[in-house]
């Protein structure tokens, strides 16, 4: 990460494989893509940004017409909801839903709790026994996405972040964690489930939801980073749009055919 003026900068990747992400903050942007794809050039790479939504890729486009390859990272893309269509899940479509909490809501000795300090330690226990349970140290995708949950769970405070759980029976049996993300939308970063908890994953969003989320208008419940089990799980939610997200890439020739 840097810091140029008042843009913020991410990349990632190894020295010669290095992708930026698209800046966030203020400023010139020409001026700061010439200096990055200059900066390419004389690293002798190609140039690539990562992260461009849909608004930002059009610009782009217009600051540099025809220079880049443009391709969409469809796994990227968040999923945006109507707070109000989660909280209270009204409509045929969504019956199932309202069918799976019922069945959660029969056992006599579930609770919902905020996460706080004494008992995040608790779902950083089911966090590795869902990741178990999953076979993530056969996944290394899954494996990471474990990982940065639980960072997240030990750095709860610093970070700023919300969260709650479910228990049954006094075991936690799901968790989630988010925050705000601007004025009319708040993020959900993280949400576990274990699987033969029935009705436990749509419990613990709706109800995170009305705790939370009631002075927002949107929900960003973030990408499905191409799981299609995950895909299929988030679209029955029914996004009231999706937040599109682009690839622009150059190649080190047609940087240099530029200068």
């Amino acid at each position: 990460m840097a810091r140029v003026e008042d843009w913020l900068l991410i990349r990632t990747g190894d020295p010669e494989h290095r992708t930026d992400f698209f800046p966030a903050g203020r400023g010139d942007l020409k001026l700061l893509v010439d200096m990055l794809m200059e900066e390419a050039l004389e690293e002798g790479r190609d140039f690539k940004m990562a992260g461009v939504e849909a608004d930002r890729a059009l610009l782009l486009q217009q600051l540099y017409p025809g220079l880049f390859e443009v391709s969409p990272l469809r796994n990227s893309w968040d999923y945006i909801y109507k707070m109000g269509d989660l909280s209270d899940l009204r409509g045929k479509h969504y019956q199932p839903k309202r069918n799976h909490i019922a069945r959660f809501e029969e056992q006599p000795d579930w609770s919902y709790e905020r996460l706080d300090a004494r008992n995040i330690p608790e779902c950083v226990a089911m966090n590795r026994e869902w990741c178990v349970q999953m076979g993530c140290f056969g996944n290394d995708s899954l494996r990471q996405e474990v990982c940065v949950a639980e960072t997240g769970l030990h750095y709860f405070d610093e970070l700023g972040l919300e969260g709650a759980l479910l228990r049954v029976g006094g075991k936690v049996v799901a968790y989630t964690v988010g925050e705000p993300l601007n004025s009319d939308t708040y993020i959900v970063h993280v949400e576990k489930a274990f699987p033969d908890v029935r009705g436990a994953y749509p419990m613990i969003n709706r109800e995170f939801v009305r705790d939370r989320m009631a002075s927002f208008a949107y929900v960003n419940r973030e990408d499905d980073a191409g799981d299609q089990g995950l895909r299929s799980a988030k679209s029955s939610y029914r996004p009231v749009f999706m937040q599109e997200k682009y690839f622009f890439a150059v190649s080190y020739k047609s940087l240099s055919l530029r200068r």
